[in-house]
């Protein structure tokens, strides 16, 4: 008999042995390790959704479900982790990753049971107590997520006003490769652009060290990429996952990084390639080369249509070419977009002014369809005494002159009033031709529209902001602008709990001794080219025309889009805007 026969043997002997003695595994008593790894508990009201947790699971452990009184909104994508504890090894990576820490390990570990499927854990719901029992956790500290983001290289504040050279120097390849790796890919950030562009595809690209790849993946639904890469107002990067805890990941500058790379047009279209259909037979009209105009022409030409834009002035881009300053998004940048678009035919009538050099009714009969995309040019007035002194300007206008080379003589102090980004384009502009700037504002610094980044851009640069000013008056001397009065307010809450309103204070009024006004208070489009009865079948309300899902007005064979159709007046709208239409013209159309 072998060794091994004799153990078989011997075993049932070996285990009678240990009848009657004490055992040697004691009973569960809860005196586990500070950081032991129990059963999970997710604070349900804290979790955003993200799925980052489920993504890393190596054992396949959690997936994302749909829990009721849990519904996604901006930046919550409405599901929640359930963890399947049969595959579960408790590595906690899933704890390590989760962006808003609401996801935890217990002390609890003691769950038996007969039914398997009772082991599908939805964490907060299963065990709504677990809180109190909570011994696994992670932050900023002990996270495996990056929530400091790289840093963005700019000129100095009083650097940077002795000329209109570009403010943001942009990520260099290891900068922005190591800031891409920051991204954890859950994709809500692709919800809430109203592009829905495909942002953790394109940085994971970057991240990767595939450029090429990342620029294919970026003009798949955006074909002015390097504009938003610049001057985007980037909502996607208000609900980053990776922001709850630190800092959002840099979308825009990444977008800004891999579309730089492409130098020229023709680089452009030697990394897209894009598949251009044969021609289809059918025509459309295109009034305006803003954002909007611009990208359904690129995609209806992409599709075989014959596309020509109508463009009233000498160059493509619209407002964001003849609004935005040239210190946020330089010529080059849109100069080379446009090109490429034309390199694939979109054919562009510049200086072409729709209702004086050619009829919009010609347009109408001459086209299967007609596109809309004037864009606001027409600015408001500040509606208040010497406003039509010589020394007061629009800003729109003041902002045109200066992006067509025109000399404007602003003095050595100016007055902006308004709190959006034309306010601030205005006074960052002033500053650059030697001026001392305020911008006076009716309401608080934080009610201002603006993007903070670039109220903290002028602050840089020495603009005065005085909020809580309401302008009263413009005095003069020898028939221009001497000085600029405004009185404070006080801001009284709003019962129905919107933005509190200013209300003037008697006898707080101020005298700013000023060369200059410029009004930046908004703007309206000009429907003038469109006669009475066109007017009546697009349906104008309030200034907008109105529009169904695919941009199309009640008109069944003209569409619209941008600042002409929607409240946002953002470029990435407006991208949306002419994005819709082509499927809207398409459908129409009948085209496949």
């Amino acid at each position: 008999m072998s060794f091994f026969d004799l153990k078989g043997l011997l075993s049932p002997l070996t285990g009678l042995q240990q009848f009657g003695r004490k055992p040697h595994t004691l009973t569960h008593t809860k005196e586990t390790a500070e950081r032991y790894r129990g059963l999970h508990h997710n604070k349900l009201d804290e979790c955003i959704g993200c799925g980052n947790c489920s993504t890393i699971c190596m054992n396949e452990a959690i997936d994302m479900i749909e829990i009721a009184g849990y519904e996604g909104k901006d930046g919550d994508s409405g599901l929640r982790p359930r963890v399947d504890n049969g595959r579960c090894c408790w590595c906690a990576l899933c704890v390590d990753v989760c962006p808003t820490g609401s996801l935890n390990l217990t002390k609890d570990y003691t769950y038996v049971t007969d039914d398997a499927n009772s082991f599908l854990w939805t964490p907060g719901i299963t065990n709504p107590d677990g809180d109190k029992d909570i011994s696994f956790i992670s932050d900023k500290d002990t996270s495996l997520t990056m929530y400091k983001r790289v840093p963005m290289r700019e000129l100095d504040g009083m650097e940077r006003v002795k000329s209109f050279a570009e403010v943001v120097l942009g990520y260099n390849e290891e900068e922005a490769r190591k800031e891409a790796q920051r991204c954890i890919s859950c994709s809500l950030c692709t919800e809430v652009c109203p592009e829905h562009m495909h942002i953790p595809e394109y940085i994971n690209a970057i991240a990767r060290g595939d450029d090429n790849e990342a620029i294919k993946i970026i003009y798949d639904n955006n074909p002015l990429p390097e504009m938003c890469g610049k001057v985007c107002t980037r909502r996607c990067e208000d609900v980053c996952a990776v922001a709850i805890r630190g800092e959002a990941v840099a979308i825009r500058w990444l977008k800004g990084y891999a579309t730089d790379t492409a130098k020229n047009a023709d680089m452009i279209k030697e990394i897209v390639n894009p598949e251009i259909k044969e021609a289809n037979g059918k025509k459309v009209g295109i009034i305006g080369a803003g954002p909007s105009g611009l990208t359904a022409a690129y995609y209806l030409a992409l599709q075989g249509f014959d596309v020509t834009v109508f463009e009233s002035k000498s160059h493509g881009g619209g407002m964001t070419f003849y609004g935005i300053p040239k210190y946020r998004l330089p010529y080059d940048s849109i100069t080379k977009q446009v090109e490429y678009m034309q390199k694939v035919g979109v054919k562009i009538n510049f200086n072409t002014k729709v209702g004086t050099d050619i009829s919009f009714e010609e347009i109408y009969n001459n086209h299967d369809a007609v596109f809309i995309g004037i864009g606001f040019e027409i600015p408001w007035t500040l509606g208040m005494k010497g406003e039509d002194l010589e020394g007061s300007l629009q800003a729109v206008n003041f902002l045109y002159d200066i992006n067509e080379g025109k000399t404007v003589d602003v003095g050595k102090h100016v007055v902006v009033v308004g709190g959006g980004n034309v306010a601030i384009d205005a006074a960052r502009v002033a500053r650059r031709l030697g001026a001392e700037v305020d911008i006076v504002y009716r309401r608080r610094i934080q009610d201002m529209p603006a993007d903070w980044e670039e109220i903290e851009g002028a602050e840089q640069e020495a603009v005065n902001i005085i909020p809580q000013g309401i302008p009263i008056e413009i005095t003069e001397e020898n028939g221009r602008v001497k000085t600029f009065r405004y009185a404070k307010s006080e801001m009284i809450p709003d019962p129905d709990g919107g933005r509190p309103k200013p209300k003037l204070i008697e006898g707080s009024e101020t005298d700013i001794i000023c060369d200059t006004v410029i009004g930046a208070i908004g703007q309206e489009a000009d429907y003038s080219f469109l006669n009475e009865e066109f007017k009546a079948k697009i349906d104008i309300n309030r200034g907008r025309i109105v529009t169904n899902e695919y941009c199309q007005t009640k008109d069944n064979k003209i569409f619209a889009g941008g600042d002409a159709v929607n409240k946002t007046a953002d470029a990435i709208s407006a991208i949306a805007d002419g994005y819709n239409a082509v499927k809207g013209i398409m459908k129409l159309l009948n085209v496949k």
